[in-house]
């Protein structure tokens, strides 16, 4: 056994099986792919990327408001998370602003949502 700090650890032999499987390159997410998936780990946000999804065109954020069930100031701060990990875009038209999905990622979401999604 080694103490680190402490903490026992108990070292554990590497293994150099002829009949195991040869080891595997890691891959990892790039910093964008983190951003999305953190952004729709929430239900609310992802409640919005759906009801987006669905409507087909833009959609007024005061419409949103309903779909997700909180206040106003709320949708607002999720919707801009979503901007930010470049899920949704904004267009303002006067005091309005329509949400929709991003082009460039609208296929992705799509295959991430599959069939699971329930409509009301």
């Amino acid at each position: 056994m080694i103490e680190t700090k402490g903490t026992p650890h108990l070292r554990l032999p590497m293994l150099d099986d002829p009949t195991c499987a040869s080891p595997v390159a890691a891959v990892h997410p790039s910093a964008v792919l983190v951003a999305r998936c953190k952004a729709l780990a929430d239900e609310t946000r992802l409640t919005l990327v759906l009801t987006l999804l669905a409507a087909g065109e833009s959609v007024c954020a005061c419409n949103l408001v309903p779909a997700a069930g909180v206040g106003q100031a709320t949708v607002s701060r999720h919707l801009k998370v979503l901007r930010e990990a470049g899920i949704v875009s904004v267009e303002r038209q006067g005091i309005w602003a329509y949400y929709r999905i991003t082009p460039e990622v609208h296929a992705w979401v799509q295959s991430v949502a599959g069939s699971d999604a329930v409509r009301e």
